[in-house]
């Protein structure tokens, strides 16, 4: 079995000794992943569009290791702010509604404060048993 390492592109990922997601035989663990759009550096500050962004990471490293967002088994939000969450579940809900992964919400600190939420997700690749 081959571990296969995803990068986002990301500097913090070199810096601080992650990956953006690991492929383990059928398994994509996706780590903590934020609203940054890696290509620009910028970074919204409305929650709802951070969500979306982050997700669109999320896809992204899901689709480089062989799964889908519809392989989402697993899904742990991290938000900051308890005002945010609204905003926040009704871009989950729009992404996750049918998917329904297992999930748990935290509501906790972040290492930057423009960052409104982070999301990590583990997928199983469909079709493996």
């Amino acid at each position: 079995m081959t571990r296969q390492l995803i990068s986002s592109g990301s500097e913090y990922e070199a810096k601080f000794g992650y990956s953006r997601a690991v492929v383990e035989g059928d398994w994509v663990f996706v780590s903590g992943t934020t609203g940054f759009n890696y290509a620009t550096g910028e970074i919204s500050d409305d929650p709802a569009e951070q969500t979306r962004q982050t997700l669109r990471t999320i896809s992204d490293a899901l689709d480089q290791g062989g799964a889908l967002m519809a392989d989402v088994v697993r899904a742990r939000y991290y938000v900051p702010n308890v005002e945010d969450w609204e905003s926040i579940s009704e871009v989950l809900g729009e992404v996750f509604g049918d998917i329904r992964p297992a999930a748990t919400a935290v509501i906790a600190d972040l290492i930057d404060p423009c960052m409104k939420e982070e999301i990590e997700v583990t997928a199983r690749k469909a079709g493996d048993a």
